[in-house]
């Protein structure tokens, strides 16, 4: 994977990082731990520029999230609805869950995708609840770019500076990852024990 990806970028250049970085956003297992890395490692001995890497991979960042945002639209609220109602009891889901997580997402969400996107795997995939919960597009683009702008910029300069070293960074980032992971895995299993203990309360 790793060896396409560099050979890509390599062979078409802005174009290549462009398509890269919308793949990735399309297809996770396509890491951008490892294109903006070798994106800013190829401005030390190519024609290209950080700004013009910066500018062509959030456009391909941008470009993958409202795909995805699209296909949130596509699973809205009131198909979940019938999704629930058809396997709620097995999956021990009523529809005022739903709800309170397109509530919760309607007042936390903007704040979700900006943060998430500096989240490997989860920056790509957070696009479709902010679809699904119809969140407003202009706010949701504004969001997911700052974030991505965020990212970006850090991995390149990252490529940059430790140039032909880059692929050191892929260690810190696994480790990143795993910390990461392991956190979010921690909240959800805090809010799915305060959430039992309300229920149970009411």
């Amino acid at each position: 994977m790793q060896a396409w990806v560099t050979e890509t970028m390599e062979q078409f250049g802005y174009v290549g990082i462009f398509l890269m970085m919308a793949l990735e956003n399309l297809f996770p297992p396509i890491p951008s731990e490892i294109v903006l890395p070798f994106g800013g490692f190829m401005t030390t001995y190519s024609e290209l520029t950080i700004i013009g890497v910066l500018l062509v991979a959030t456009a391909g960042s941008v470009v993958g999230a409202i795909i995805l945002y699209g296909v949130g639209l596509m699973l809205d609220v009131e198909q979940l609805e019938k999704i629930v109602d058809r396997w709620g009891r097995v999956l021990r889901i009523k529809k005022k869950d739903i709800y309170k997580a397109d509530a919760w997402f309607d007042k936390y969400g903007y704040w979700t995708v900006f943060f998430c996107r500096m989240v490997p795997l989860i920056r790509s995939l957070i696009s479709i609840p902010a679809g699904m919960t119809n969140m407003k597009f202009g706010l949701f683009l504004l969001f997911t770019t700052m974030g991505t702008v965020i990212w970006n910029t850090l991995l390149i300069m990252v490529g940059a500076t430790l140039g032909a070293n880059w692929e050191s960074v892929l260690q810190f980032m696994d480790v990143y990852s795993d910390v990461t992971y392991a956190a979010i895995a921690i909240g959800i299993v805090i809010f799915i024990v305060l959430y039992k203990k309300r229920r149970r309360k009411s």
